[in-house]
């Protein structure tokens, strides 16, 4: 069964080490999250992963990595300054904020529709550049990667003798202050972006955007979220953003929130070599764009073909990396019933859970909300028992869970027989699992098993395969382990290792066992790594 809840990933990601919330040990910081050991190799190889797609396996694009301090001058001419807004309303009655267009006229807080009329909230995030606060010395933390690209537009042209078509491709930290981050990654203060702006001659910009679209759907699919859970939004001509065309939203279908924006592939037009470029009069663009008076360069392109200059129209796929690894932690995701579980255990199971569920409904000290939230989600696991045990974690991390003493009755039931006859796994592809082989000794107090297996690992690693090595459990515990990270192969070492130099290779996705000569286990891996 996959993923029904988003609660159910949160709980996981939190559990094995993939994301915390950022300054937890204070009480947390509202939409900022840390990436832990597994969620860092995760964020890297997908990473990795659209720069070798997008830089390396193509023939028309370049890397940049620029600074996320930029002249103010730059978000004044790029529009930020005036329409980077949020329609920000407060509750008269508890004094929360809220974005406008997301709470249809009522607080979510405390139900009041007492609101003050809305109003534009600027999110870029202000700092002070140099030792004095005045008006004139501070700066903007980039809200986006992109007018960093633009900006070094000419410097990357001319540098490399770049002929259009090409495009800049650039992966780095945007901030935005969010009025009310929610949803775990989705929406957040803090992120990264993988941005592409992808330069070309005017006229062939409609050709390249469908190409563009093509090849990100492509591409979403190769880490694992295929086409059927992504849902093509051709933007309405009314909702466009004041620079663009013609957009493509690509909606991925999460649980709990539903479609979602998960990139935007944009045709921005010449809007942006135009608004940061001088002498715009003489340009021919066909945006409209603000005067610009403190530009120094002419952002355009020599097409000795026409024998002028031109400036090129821009496509610009763009992409978040937590909404993109959330999603593929989602399609990842499944429980799976590897034994039927004991009657007499899922019982026990079941009156837990009822009792939690009638404490639940009584307790005063849980908000409406929390309350809705906690017996909507209990009622589901009670209705598919035993499909949906897995679902118990999720309840339990749930907010205001842990204001239910039962909570811990029910968690104690639920866990052996999870551990029993269950498993949660991420059916992560290989390329991007964050680790592709974990290496067990049978026996962790046997020096020869040990040693043998810690030396597999240390090969492994040093041919840049990601390995770890686990002595902490039983050879089936750590393979539950494993599965629920995403591992694609575990290696068991065991007393005919250490006869004939064989290990077994078990298979994450079928749970197969196959026996494999050591010196043969890099190419063996590697063949079903890729």
């Amino acid at each position: 069964m996959s993923a029904q809840t988003l609660e159910q990933v949160v709980s996981l990601a939190k559990r094995r080490g993939f994301i915390f919330p950022s300054s937890e040990i204070y009480g947390g910081l509202q939409g900022v999250f840390d990436y832990g050991p597994l969620g860092v190799e995760l964020k890297n190889n997908i990473q990795n992963d659209w720069w070798r797609t997008n830089v390396y396996e193509r023939d028309d694009m370049e890397g940049l990595d620029a600074a996320i301090l930029m002249n103010r001058l730059v978000w004044k001419y790029s529009g930020h300054e005036e329409t980077f807004n949020d329609p920000l309303v407060d509750c008269r009655s508890c004094k929360s904020r809220w974005r406008a267009d997301h709470i249809k006229g009522k607080c979510p807080n405390c139900g009041s529709t007492d609101l003050t009329e809305p109003r534009p909230f600027n999110m870029m995030f202000k700092t002070q550049v140099g030792p004095v606060a005045d008006a004139d010395s501070f700066a903007y933390l980039r809200p986006e990667t992109a007018q960093g690209i633009f900006a070094n537009y000419l410097n990357v042209q001319q540098t490399t003798s770049r002929k259009l078509p090409f495009g800049i491709a650039q992966i780095g930290k945007a901030f935005r202050n969010e009025i009310n981050p929610r949803n775990f990654l989705f929406r957040v203060r803090e992120f990264d972006q993988m941005e592409i702006e992808f330069f070309v001659m005017p006229g062939t910009d409609e050709e390249w955007h469908s190409k563009w679209l093509e090849a990100r759907l492509s591409w979403w699919e190769g880490i694992g979220v295929p086409r059927s859970q992504i849902q093509i939004y051709d933007v309405p001509k009314a909702d466009l953003a004041h620079y663009s065309k013609r957009t493509y939203d690509l909606m991925y279908n999460y649980p709990t929130l539903g479609y979602e924006e998960i990139e935007g592939i944009a045709n921005r037009t010449d809007y942006d070599l135009g608004s940061h470029s001088r002498d715009q009069d003489k340009l021919g663009l066909t945006a409209r764009v603000n005067p610009n008076t403190d530009s120094l360069a002419r952002l355009t392109y020599f097409d000795q073909a026409s024998n002028r200059h031109v400036v090129p129209f821009v496509i610009e796929p763009s992409a978040g990396v937590g909404r993109c690894t959330l999603a593929v932690l989602c399609e990842a995701y499944a429980e799976e019933m590897v034994k039927s579980p004991a009657p007499e255990k899922l019982e026990a199971v079941q009156v837990a859970l009822t009792a939690f569920l009638k404490s639940a409904g009584r307790n005063e000290n849980l908000g409406a909300e929390q309350r809705d939230a906690l017996m909507a989600a209990g009622e589901a696991i009670a209705t598919d028992l035993p499909n949906a045990l897995g679902q118990v974690d999720a309840l339990l991390a749930l907010p205001g869970a842990d204001k239910i003493e039962l909570g811990k009755k029910l968690r104690g039931q639920a866990q052996p027989l999870l551990d029993e006859s269950y498993r949660t796994v991420l059916r992560l592809r290989p390329k991007v699992a964050p680790v592709k082989a974990a290496v067990f000794p049978l026996k962790r107090n046997h020096d020869g098993l040990v040693g043998t297996a810690r030396d597999i690992r240390k090969a492994l690693q040093h041919t840049g395969m990601r390995t770890v090595y686990d002595d902490t459990g039983a050879i089936g515990k750590l393979y539950r382990r494993q599965d629920e990270i995403g591992t694609p192969f575990c290696i068991t070492v065991d007393f005919q290792t250490l006869d004939d130099g064989s290990v077994t290779v078990r298979d994450r996705d079928t749970m197969q066992q196959e026996r494999v000569a050591s010196s043969e286990l890099s190419v063996y891996l590697r063949e079903r790594v890729g």
